[in-house]
Parts: structure tokens; sequence; C-alpha cells
């Protein structure tokens, strides 16, 4: 076993004996630790969530009196505590409504790991996550209250760096990163956006 096959069952395996569905769920642990895009009593809206590592990450940091809702086509077994919408990822009024109705108000953060279906082709895949990604910030930008804190995964490429500008350009504070617990052969990174500025 190579070193990245090691730390790939590293990260998988304790997944498992801490029971989180992904080994994503580290990714958001460490982010969280560091930028604390997430608070006791946030309100949270998962955008891609499905299997629910994020998820069940989310709703042990906000809380009893957090709200955690998840966003994804795919199913979804439930998480005790939290609020799953089956849809794809657009923005449609239905699905702002049904979100401010459950949660009651604008929300404080929007998290995304969200990944297209990969074909293993780098500049194809990047395309259709940017394409997917930009549909969530439309949604964020529905939801997200002034001051708020958002997360997003980006695939590197051509369209990467517009797309981290646009971001940047609507956050008090902003900061591209990659995980300990990435992959070192993904081309994945990770734009935190911390204090939003439109209401």
């Amino acid at each position: 076993m190579n070193r990245l096959d090691a730390k790939k069952d590293h990260y998988r395996n304790l997944a498992h004996a801490l029971g989180y569905r992904s080994r994503s769920a580290f990714k958001l642990i460490e982010l969280n630790k560091k930028y604390r895009i997430i608070k006791r009593h946030f309100f949270v809206l998962d955008l891609g969530c499905s299997p629910g590592g994020w998820m069940q990450v989310s709703k042990k940091l906000v809380g009893s009196k957090g709200k955690v809702v998840g966003i994804d086509i795919s199913d979804m077994d439930e998480i005790k505590g939290t609020y799953f919408i089956k849809t794809n990822i657009n923005y449609s009024k239905n699905t702002v409504n049904n979100l401010i109705k459950y949660f009651g108000r604008k929300i404080d953060s929007v998290i995304c790991d969200i990944s297209p279906q990969v074909i293993g082709v780098r500049s194809i895949d990047h395309i259709k996550q940017i394409e997917l990604i930009n549909k969530c910030v439309t949604i964020m930008d529905s939801i997200l209250s002034e001051n708020g804190n958002a997360l997003f995964k980006v695939f590197d490429g051509e369209h990467a760096q517009q797309f981290k500008s646009d971001l940047k350009s609507k956050f008090m504070k902003f900061k591209t990163t990659k995980p300990k617990s990435s992959r070192k052969s993904s081309s994945e990174t990770y734009c935190v956006g911390l204090g939003y500025l439109n209401d």
C-alpha cells in the first residue's frame, strides 16, 4: 500500500469508526475549526448533501436550537434532527419558499461539497462542476443573511479563478484552502466566505 492509499484508508476507516457517512466529514470538521463557518444555533443549508456526512457534522455543530437542511437529487437516509429535500440543484421560487418556510428566516451558513457524475476527464468534470456551483451560488444569494458564511468546493480548471473572484466579491473575508483530508491527487479546493455583503 502506498502513502496515498494509506491516507485514503485512514479517513475512510475513521469515518466508519465514528459513524460518519463519508470521509468528507473530516474536511468540514477541519475547515470549521479554522474558520468557524458554522457556529452553535446557526441555520445551515447543505447543497449537494448526499450521502449526508456534512449534514451530520453540521447538526453536531449547531446543536438543538440550530437547523440543518440538505438538498440533493440523490436519495439520502434520514439524519435525525435535520430536514432533507430531494430536488435538482436549480433556483426556483418553490425551492426557496420551502426553505424560508422551514427555516422561518434567512440563514447563517451555506455549505456546498457538490460534485457532478465525474467521467475522469478533468476539463469536462470541471465545467460540469462549475455549472452546478454557480446554480448553488444563485440559491445562496436568495437565502443567506447579511454577514452569513459560505463554504464551496471547486474543481481546479480554466473557470475556477473567475468563480473564486465572483464569490470573493460577495464577502468581507475570503480564503481558498485545501484541507489535509483531501486526497493530494484531487483537483478540489475550498472557498471560504465570511461576512456576506448582501441581504
